[in-house]
């Protein structure tokens, strides 16, 4: 009846022969279930290894370990909105919406480098850190803001479930969508409170690195 794997599953799962099963029998995933619980191992080994590559090209790019991580801190941002997304509509966590999810953290990622980039540039220039930080907000705000707008707009229609396939499509819509709104108004204040935590990290830390041995005592 078109009803959802998951839904489904646990419906089977409150059936009150499976609360109380013989002694020798056990409950074995087969079929939709079996290959959805393949997929969703899968999609997470997927991410954990596309955030890891993720890290290590910025860390090449910026040529340090520290701000890239302060771009890593705008993909948590995205989930919270992506989930909301989905619980408002009432849709499940599927392929689409995992697919969904790939392609906002891409996304999100992009915003970010674009923001810190430039606040790194600024302080070169010759600006201050807190200066820097807010001319990057400033001047970066409308690319960041511009694109939500233009993929909220291109994936409208298939978070509404128009068009061929909706059904199967519309998570991945909403995921984006949510995802993208919430990142964007985070984004622009959590990025630079992290890019500041992490640099007086940084400079703590070098400080403590280049810190004179003791002179042993006479």
């Amino acid at each position: 009846n078109g009803m959802p794997l998951g839904e489904a599953t646990k419906l089977i799962a409150a059936l009150p022969i499976m609360q109380a099963l013989p002694a020798g029998v056990r409950e074995r995933e087969v079929g939709d279930k079996e290959v959805m619980g393949e997929l969703f191992g899968g999609f997470i080994m997927a991410l954990g290894a596309g955030v890891l590559l993720v890290y290590l090209v910025l860390v090449l790019l910026f040529g340090g370990f520290l701000q890239p991580l302060t771009i890593m801190s705008a993909l948590p941002l995205s989930l919270g909105g992506a989930l909301m997304a989905l619980l408002l509509a009432q849709k499940a966590l599927g392929v689409s919406a995992v697919i969904g999810v790939l392609m906002l953290m891409g996304i999100v990622a992009k915003n970010s480098i674009l923001l810190v980039e430039y606040a790194v540039e600024a302080r070169r220039a010759g600006f201050p850190r807190g200066a820097a930080l807010v001319e990057a907000a400033r001047k970066r705000a409308r690319p960041i803001v511009m694109t939500t707008i233009a993929m909220t707009a291109g994936m409208a229609h298939i978070a509404a479930g128009i068009g061929a396939d909706a059904e199967f499509r519309a998570p991945m819509a909403l995921v984006v969508i949510g995802g993208l709104i919430t990142s964007t108004l985070l984004s622009l204040v959590v990025v630079p409170v992290v890019y500041t935590v992490v640099d007086d990290f940084g400079e703590w830390a070098m400080r403590l690195w280049r810190r004179p041995a003791p002179a042993p005592a006479e």
